[in-house]
């Protein structure tokens, strides 16, 4: 690899140098216990087992695991060293790499069910990611045979897909006709593809994703990623436009383009090619995308999608939809997200990531860190995810450390300005600055509990800081050693400080954080903040389902009469207390008293994992008789 490669690998590549990030308070203790009793604790042998043997005749997704756990293995091995996970991160790939056949292929499929229908491609896509992530944490180490062995075997594996479906290849299909959905799964692929042609220079490789891009676009049943989001049609009304999905149980059919993980899987490619071809109309259609994602699927949770599929769930978020913000979802939403907001800048990306990790993200999480929720819905109760592929695995455990990535990664960055606060936690954080200089800060906050931010200065010399005032906040005042600074309360953006810092400086800020009423076809729910809240079972305060009154609450409107207090155990972050209009009975005269119920934010609600523990979010009005349901 030659020398610009390698600079290229570590800018735009995995090794993103989130040990320059140091997580405290109760956000750092959860990704340690993540880390500790998740990442580390994964049973390397247990996941590449299936790549040993070459009897999947189920068409299953058993080598998906791997890769996914390697995508967060190899960045959290560099955030802290931990001697069981090098281990299982060495054995794993040792295991991966042995069991590669002569042709190049690396899976669980007989050669018959190669390349077709099934997983066979979208496993053969993660392996390809977790070889290159063991590639660049080899070659940042210096220890470049290691490097080497795996940016080979990837490059074989990729030679072999290009032979079997790619242009004019073996099996005589082209890759976006494999699989399922239209072939959103397979077409996937395109992200490693572009990440291997960058560490190599090999133009074959960007010859093949050009090709994949080109199966995303061109035929008029293939997936149509780019053309139809241009045209701007939302991601829940793919389905026509020159294909015909089943009609009577289709959901899991092969020309549905309503599957909502593998769709964000391909735009993140697409962005993936862009920067290195500058075809804009590539980066055009994922933003058109993602914001439509945004607008019509994003839930006040931060989550999206009923069993997988786009159905303009922003709308519907009141009602109880089956199999709601599958954790894969949510995770791939989350990383389409950070790509967004690298190549663009535009801090709304931001603000998606800030509400879908304190809700739909956090709340996926057992609170000892050993294992995600397969769905999270608004309102019912948490509960383990399913077993996948007759293995004691799922998508959603393999997949879910990906998300909490996103959040650390952007938590504070350098960029061509100079740097850049985009989230809010205690931490200790470091930058290198393009000139060599190491921007350095310490940030404590309770956010999102308090809106209150103070940040200490470990730099000395002339810097541009920019501080992200999130999209939901109609206030903020930022002070400079003491000293308010003008034009704090400017609308949703990045409030820039300029200057020529001096060790020991302290800017702080408050954010402020009323609660905001959201109502929706005759329910309500309320926010504070990024934060959704909820009422819970534990709070034994009264029947959740009791209607609130009509007229009583307006979209929008700040709700007065909510007080943070202790929360009731350390299982619950925040909790508040609310007097609200709820109750029937008008005529008597107690009905038209407000009563006093609790709320927890939606991370925190229903946690214990047990049935009897239920929460709910989203709460009926009273109707009536002249209203058309």
């Amino acid at each position: 690899m030659t020398n610009d490669k390698a600079e290229l690998a570590t800018n735009r590549g995995v090794l993103d140098n989130i040990g320059d990030v140091t997580l405290k308070g109760r956000l750092g203790e959860t990704l340690d216990s993540m880390i500790a009793h998740h990442v580390a604790a994964m049973d390397a042998d247990y996941i590449t087992a299936p790549f040993m043997e070459k009897t999947e005749t189920k068409q299953w997704w058993q080598t998906e695991f791997w890769g996914k756990w390697m995508h967060s293995a190899v960045p959290y091995l560099r955030y802290h060293e931990n001697a069981t996970l090098r281990a299982s991160i060495e054995r794993g790939i040792d295991r991966i790499i042995a069991s590669q056949e002569e042709c190049g292929y690396i899976g669980n499929y007989p050669d018959e069910l190669r390349c077709c229908e099934g997983w066979d491609v979208w496993g053969m896509k993660y392996t390809m990611l977790g070889l290159l992530h063991y590639h660049d944490l080899a070659r940042a180490e210096g220890r470049d045979s290691r490097a080497d062995e795996a940016l080979a075997a990837c490059r074989r594996l990729c030679d072999y897909v290009i032979a079997e479906i790619g242009p004019n290849g073996r099996r005589g299909v082209e890759l976006w006709q494999t699989g399922n959905w239209t072939g959103y799964a397979s077409s996937s692929i395109l992200e490693p593809v572009v990440w291997l042609y960058r560490r190599t220079g090999d133009k074959c490789y960007l010859d093949f994703a050009l090709f994949i891009a080109d199966g995303m676009e061109k035929p008029e049943s293939g997936p149509r990623l780019i053309d139809l989001a241009l045209r701007g049609i939302s991601v829940a009304d793919r389905n026509g436009h020159g294909n015909t999905p089943e009609k009577d149980g289709g959901y899991v059919g092969k020309n549905n383009r309503w599957k909502a993980y593998e769709m964000m899987s391909c735009y993140q490619g697409l962005v993936e090619l862009w920067e290195e071809t500058g075809r804009r109309e590539l980066l055009d259609a994922a933003i058109a995308a993602a914001k439509d994602i945004a607008c019509e699927e994003v839930n006040l949770a931060g989550g999206c999608a009923s069993s997988e599929a786009w159905f303009h769930g922003a709308h519907k978020q009141h009602i109880p939809y089956v199999h709601l913000q599958e954790t894969c979802v949510t995770t791939t939403w989350m990383r389409l997200c950070e790509k967004l907001l690298v190549v663009t800048g535009d801090p709304m990306w931001a603000d998606c990531i800030e509400r879908t990790f304190y809700n739909a993200y956090l709340g996926a999480l057992k609170p000892d860190g050993s294992e995600f929720a397969g769905y999270t819905p608004l309102s019912g109760s948490r509960f383990h995810g399913q077993h996948h592929c007759f293995m004691h695995i799922d998508c959603c455990n393999a997949n879910g450390p990906r998300g909490f990535l996103c959040f650390l990664k952007k938590l504070f960055r350098a960029d061509g300005e100079g740097v850049v606060f985009d989230f809010y936690a205690s931490a200790l954080v470091k930058a290198a600055l393009p000139d060599g200089r190491m921007a350095a800060f310490d940030m404590y906050s309770l956010y999102p509990r308090s809106g209150f931010v103070r940040i200490v200065s470990h730099f000395e010399g002339r810097l541009a800081t920019r501080f992200r005032v999130p999209g939901w906040c109609r206030k903020a005042t930022f002070r400079l050693n003491g000293k308010e600074l003008p034009g704090s309360g400017d609308a949703a953006g990045y409030f820039t400080i300029e200057r020529d810092w001096r060790l020991g400086d302290i800017v702080e800020m408050d954010f402020a954080m009323p609660v905001v009423a959201h109502v929706a076809k005759g329910h309500v729910a309320f926010t504070r903040g990024p934060v959704l809240l909820a009422r819970d079972s534990r709070f034994a305060d009264g029947d959740m389902m009791e209607p609130f009154r009509m007229w009583t609450l307006q979209d929008g409107q700040e709700v007065a009469s909510f007080a943070e207090v202790r929360a009731p155990s350390d299982d619950i972050w925040m909790a508040w207390s609310a007097a609200l209009p709820i109750g029937q009975h008008h005529a008597n005269p107690e009905g038209r008293l407000e009563s006093t119920v609790f709320f927890c934010d939606y991370a925190s609600a229903g946690n214990e994992w047990r049935r009897g523990n239920f929460y709910r979010t989203w709460f009926p009005f009273e109707h009536g008789p002249w209203e058309d349901l």
